[in-house]
């Protein structure tokens, strides 16, 4: 890839299925560099394969589809330029989209009731007097006396609670008459809840009425990550309170992330992790697939528990993606992280599981109760993301798009090869090395070691922009999954607490010596980067070592101290990971395990990105890191992007993230210079 290649990353979101599965609609989304927004429109695609995908809408960025029981109609999430994402319906044949909804902050989330007749939908409700279009630094000041109170892409939580919503979808809503005219104008939308906690993961109750969703509504819960599945009854004479199925009050340990009736209702599915006794021992937690019996009193009865959810996947070995989740006629479908893959899993009512699809990237289901077909989104070394259907009942896969095809057409993808060694003590490792065009680049090759965020996350299969583009100038790309990286276990992700910048600096390092044995790859030319974790152990290598030529230090996690206070996850994340305590010893082990505190042994000279509106690992991590190699004499640089967070290289501004590559390679370019063939 070349960063112009940006806008070829077309991205499917997560399908929604025809009520008798004979069709999906899924946003197929991609960067636009010349509006430098996310545009993207519901394609709809045939589940049989014999007809190519039909374009439904034209809009600007049209996302999250949501079929009708009847399959009549597609609710979906529509955001003009510049604009917040508003409620609309289309025909699931085609027509002209009728808005529902004008929420101040815009719409996140819509579910079809199970008769059609009602949406319900979580949308963020400004407190009175913020978020509006007067002068925000005249606003009365933020009185904030509890945790969390903001997020990264967010901002400040406390006075923007989601809450839920149902609106009543017209009787015929083609008739552009049944929705009222004028500017502004839709069907008056009803809030349901108005506490002081977030309403998310909606779903509705097979009878109707009743709306599963997730709540942290517990007295401790400032102080711990817990989070229940609850219930709330949307009827408008209802007192709408958040009623506990699982209770964290009670002595619940789970943080619940998805939850999913079944079809008869008698059972409520659940995506949680459990977080121990404290409550916050979230550290390589696995998600689980947790089955919840439930009863109800009488017809207009509200589902209540009937018993504690019991754990159905290994708590050791099974990580569920909380984004794959589907309910099936005697089931539900889920993504199970494992060594660099999403492997699609159905789960049976009676404990049995099979693997639907393997070897790929699954980022998104759906699924109907009398569908005989799943469909998946799922990217893999050539897609950024393409859409398969699944016979539930034979297993066969279909591929029903090829929207990569545009990119791999350009002859700028190359293909990645995998590499397993051991560390020094054994530890067997995982990942992989992409080189560049033999044809056009003299080796040996320069190399690049890169390393993942998270710390528990994985470096995938799918198709990768940061390596596509470093290849395609020339570089070797080392990457893999060291020991705190998820997909290979708990043991795995919990071997680095307490132990940052031990045992994963012997795997990385390990890593790139066995793909140096390639002598295609230039060992005495190699470079490191990462961002998040990935620039924290970036950092820490060079600390540690002066092998390498040059650094990329983003996003970075550089001082644990500073970081309690200034990130919006300081409250827990280092002090779970790296240790808590005031007393003497317990400042020395985070010292330890901190590059800030090492930064006088620094020789490489380094680039330090950042995004100013970074909350996560927050913008004064590179600023300090940066001064602190200047002021002792260390090559270094700074670049700043305004009005970026976090994800800035996943999600950021189009044009932010062409720029970001153009500084990366001009980086690399200085210091690791590329011979050509």
């Amino acid at each position: 890839m070349i960063p112009a290649d940006l806008a070829l990353l077309h991205a499917p979101g997560t399908p929604a299925v025809a009520p008798d599965g004979s069709f999906a609609v899924v946003a197929r989304t991609a960067p636009d560099l010349e509006s430098d927004e996310y545009t993207g429109q519901l394609w709809r695609v045939a589940t049989d394969g014999r007809t190519p995908p039909v374009r439904l809408t034209r809009g600007h960025r049209d996302t999250d589809p949501q079929v009708s029981p009847d399959g009549r109609w597609v609710a979906f999430l529509r955001a003009e330029p510049k604009g917040r994402p508003q409620l609309f319906l289309v025909e699931a044949a085609g027509g002209e989209p009728v808005r529902l909804t004008d929420a101040p902050l815009g719409v996140q989330t819509a579910r079809f009731s199970p008769d059609g007749a009602t949406l319900a939908f979580v949308a963020r409700v400004p407190e009175e007097g913020r978020y509006g279009e007067g002068d925000a630094g005249a606003e009365r000041p933020r009185h904030i006396t509890e945790l969390p109170y903001r997020n990264d892409g967010v901002g400040f939580t406390r006075d923007k609670r989601r809450q839920l919503f149902v609106v009543d979808v017209p009787a015929d809503p083609a008739a552009r008459d049944a929705v009222p005219a004028g500017e502004g104008a839709a069907p008056v939308a009803r809030q349901v809840t108005d506490g002081d906690t977030d309403v998310e993961a909606i779903a509705w109750f097979p009878r109707g009425r009743y709306v599963a969703a997730v709540a942290a509504r517990h007295a401790a819960k400032d102080a711990d990550l817990r989070s229940d599945a609850v219930v709330v009854d949307t009827a408008a004479d209802a007192d709408h309170a958040l009623v506990p199925l699982t209770d964290a009050d009670a002595g619940s340990p789970l943080a619940v992330a998805g939850v999913l009736p079944s079809v008869d209702g008698a059972t409520l599915w659940l995506l949680a992790q459990d977080m121990g006794p404290s409550g916050r021992d979230f550290v390589a937690a696995q998600t689980g697939l947790y089955r919840l019996p439930l009863t109800a009193a009488g017809e207009a009865g509200a589902p209540a528990a009937a018993g504690a959810a019991e754990r159905l996947t290994d708590a050791e070995a099974v990580d569920l993606d909380p984004g794959t989740f589907a309910v099936t006629a005697d089931g539900v479908l889920a993504g199970v992280l494992h060594r660099g893959t999403v492997v699609l899993r159905a789960f049976g009512a009676d404990g049995s599981s099979r693997d639907l699809l393997t070897g790929l990237v699954a980022h998104g289901v759906a699924a109907a109760a009398d569908a005989p077909v799943a469909v998946v989104t799922a990217a893999g070394p050539a897609t950024s993301g393409d859409l398969h259907a699944i016979d539930l009942a034979t297993g066969e896969t279909r591929a029903l798009t090829d929207w990569s095809a545009p990119l791999r057409a350009t002859g700028r993808v190359r293909e990645p090869r995998e590499v397993t060694t051991t560390a020094p003590d054994g530890y067997p490792v995982h990942g992989w090395v992409v080189t560049p065009d033999p044809e056009r680049f003299a080796g040996p090759h320069p190399t690049i070691l890169m390393i993942h965020g998270g710390p528990y996350a994985q470096y995938t299969v799918g198709l990768f922009d940061e390596v596509q583009t470093l290849a395609e100038a020339g570089y070797a790309v080392v990457y893999g999954n060291p020991r705190g990286a998820a997909g290979y276990g708990s043991a795995h992700g919990t071997a680095i607490r307490h132990g940052f910048g031990t045992v994963d600096t012997d795997d990385v390092l390990a890593l790139l010596d066995a793909a140096l044995e390639d002598p295609a790859l230039d060992g005495e030319r190699v470079g490191v980067m990462g961002g998040s974790y990935g620039g924290y152990l970036t950092a820490w290598l060079t600390t540690r070592t002066d092998r390498f030529t040059g650094a990329i230090v983003e996003r970075g996690f550089l001082d644990p101290v500073s970081f309690v206070g200034s990130s919006d996850i300081g409250w827990f994340f280092g002090l779970e990971y790296l240790g808590d305590g005031d007393d003497e010893e317990s400042r020395a082990q985070v010292a330890a395990q901190s590059p800030m505190a090492h930064v006088a042994r620094v020789t490489t000279p380094t680039l330090v990105i950042h995004s100013e509106q970074d909350w996560r690992c927050p913008v004064e991590q590179g600023q300090r890191w940066f001064v602190e190699l200047k002021r002792r004499g260390v090559p270094a640089e700074l670049l700043l992007f305004p009005g970026e967070g976090h994800e800035l290289t996943r999600s950021g501004r189009p044009q932010h993230r062409l720029v970001r590559f153009e500084h990366v390679l001009d980086w690399w370019q200085r210091t690791l210079p590329v011979a050509q063939g």
